[in-house]
């Protein structure tokens, strides 16, 4: 395996999670706060992939490594909030005051529908979309952490045709 192999392949990663994502939306399952939460981080890593497919070193595939451990931990949080594991943030779990809000306005059937992040809309095998995403980011998070060990190797390899 080389460095820029194993980029490529985590970069692609969240390519395919984020992708995967919209095509979610797209098929009628929009995201809850959380949810949009998870997408950052596989947005960031792509940028940074494409970056560390033309700089050198070991700092943007560690970069690269953060964000895909961000991405899957924040699924993973996720994950306890959906199975009542502990709390999630009041404001999209149920948990938030209604305070401002008459009862018209909790009776209309316009506008956006709320998705709740306690509520999993979708599942397959008995896991969520927020733990698929925390297990193939953390398996993501393994390849940019390759590619860190890969850079090092090939830093070390070339000091030595140098000194």
């Amino acid at each position: 395996m080389t460095r820029n192999l194993m980029i490529m392949l985590a970069t692609g990663g969240s390519v395919a999670l984020l992708g995967g994502a919209y095509i979610f939306q797209l098929l009628g399952y929009p995201p809850c706060a959380m949810c949009l939460w998870q997408r950052w981080p596989h947005a960031a890593a792509i940028i940074i992939g494409l970056l560390a497919l033309k700089i050198q070193g070991r700092t943007l595939p560690a970069l690269g490594a953060l964000a895909a451990g961000t991405t899957g931990a924040i699924g993973v949080f996720h994950t306890g909030v959906e199975r009542d594991w502990w709390e999630g943030p009041s404001s999209c779990t149920g948990g938030g005051a209604l305070d401002g809000l008459s009862g018209s306005d909790l009776l209309a059937i316009e506008g956006p529908r709320v998705v709740m992040c306690d509520q999993v809309s979708w599942e397959f095998l008995s896991l969520s979309m927020a733990s698929w995403n925390a297990i193939f980011s953390f398996d993501l998070m393994m390849g940019w952490i390759i590619a860190v060990v890969l850079s090092g190797a090939s830093t070390a390899k070339g000091s030595s045709r140098t000194g």
